[in-house]
């Protein structure tokens, strides 16, 4: 994994809160697609728990809340014109061609996206496209913070498993 100098997020203490959050959000989005840099492509898929969890599918996943919080939910279309599963469980799923390095490529790929698609909102705005109803933008930031963190917990259990084997 790429470690990130502990002052990353120190640099945005005295900057704006949507600053903060954004920053925090990328450290986080970096550091669940660094969990796979150096691994194997058997590593990256092998299942350790009895869920669906691999690293790879974690990253996977990753992409698919990025698009469903930033293109579903500040779009309003629906995930199937999005191209994306229906429901968070599918989208653990690995299909053949699913590669460390086209997973990670897709995941930056969506981050980006999700980056321009929140550029023109302020972090009061309302989201309408999520199925809870309509959603400030400051909320959506800060539950995509949590899930990246819990999903960057789970990533660095699976990661020190594979490693010690």
């Amino acid at each position: 994994m790429t470690a990130f100098p502990p002052t990353f997020a120190d640099d945005v203490i005295d900057q704006p809160a949507r600053a903060q959050i954004e920053t925090f959000v990328d450290e986080h989005r970096r550091a669940l697609n660094g969990y796979l840099d150096g691994l194997t492509e058997e590593q990256a898929r092998r299942s350790l728990v009895p869920s669906r969890t691999t690293l790879l599918g974690l990253v996977k996943h990753a992409t698919f809340v990025e698009k469903v919080w930033f293109d579903e939910a500040v779009t309003c279309r629906p995930r199937s014109e999005i191209g994306i599963p229906a429901t968070p469980d599918e989208s653990f799923v690995l299909g053949d061609d699913d590669t460390i390095a086209s997973v990670q490529r897709a995941h930056r790929e969506a981050c980006e996206a999700s980056r321009r698609a929140t550029a023109s909102l302020g972090l009061d705005d309302v989201l309408r496209g999520n199925r809870r109803g309509p959603l400030p933008l400051r909320w959506v930031y800060l539950h995509v913070l949590r899930e990246l963190a819990q999903h960057c917990g789970h990533a660095e259990i699976l990661r020190e498993q594979l490693l010690a084997e």
